[in-house]
């Protein structure tokens, strides 16, 4: 069956087929916040999808391809949502210091979506192909602008991302407080070469409007 009509609008088929795919990813995406990858079984899935076991492998050949569509899919929303926020910054440490606060926050007030990116097995690689690209630009933009000494780009890169997955994880086991957003970020900042005065003021300027509370 072809996917679009002669119009080249999509085929009933092709829709219903689309429908279901993300009927599946939504499923497996409330299901792994709940459990993780690991205790989770695919009829799981398709029950909380309420679609046919069977139909499950008419769109992912496993539960790790699932996984990975679920994380792309949820990193690419934030990674957004985050372009959409620091767009009118200048300061390349303020650039990251926002985007930190924000993964930070969002935590807390989206706890299923954030224990989906703690819990996916496949996180570090899936994550760093949707926002590594965003980070590493910000890192080398910091760099470029001489507010950032590291003394290796990559130790750096994953150095900060690896905090950034601590501090949400402590958030969501209820061990850090309100603020930590704040602190994390200094820290980072810090990490990147600011001195602790500039790295504590840069992590304490007022959030752009669409920040999560």
């Amino acid at each position: 069956m072809p996917r679009n009509g002669s119009n080249g609008a999509p085929t009933r088929g092709a829709r219903r087929k689309a429908r279901t795919r993300a009927a599946l990813i939504e499923g497996a995406r409330a299901v792994f916040a709940r459990q993780g990858v690991d205790a989770t079984a695919i009829a799981e899935i398709t029950e909380a999808a309420d679609v046919g076991f069977g139909s499950f492998y008419n769109h992912f050949a496993s539960k790790e391809e699932i996984a990975e569509a679920v994380l792309t899919e949820v990193i690419a929303e934030q990674g957004a949502a985050v372009e959409r926020l620091t767009a009118k910054l200048d300061d390349p440490a303020e650039v990251v210091s926002v985007a930190h606060r924000y993964f930070v926050r969002r935590a807390r007030s989206d706890p299923d979506w954030a224990r989906v990116l703690i819990r996916l097995d496949v996180s570090h690689r899936v994550a760093s192909a949707a926002l590594g690209a965003h980070a590493r630009r910000d890192l080398e933009r910091g760099i470029k602008a001489g507010r950032f000494e590291v003394g290796d780009r990559g130790v750096a890169f994953w150095s900060a991302g690896g905090a950034l997955l601590a501090v949400m994880r402590g958030v969501l086991d209820g061990e850090l407080r309100s603020g930590a957003d704040v602190h994390h970020a200094e820290n980072v900042l810090r990490m990147l070469g600011l001195p602790a005065a500039e790295a504590a003021e840069v992590a304490r300027r007022p959030l752009p409007t669409m920040a999560v509370d």
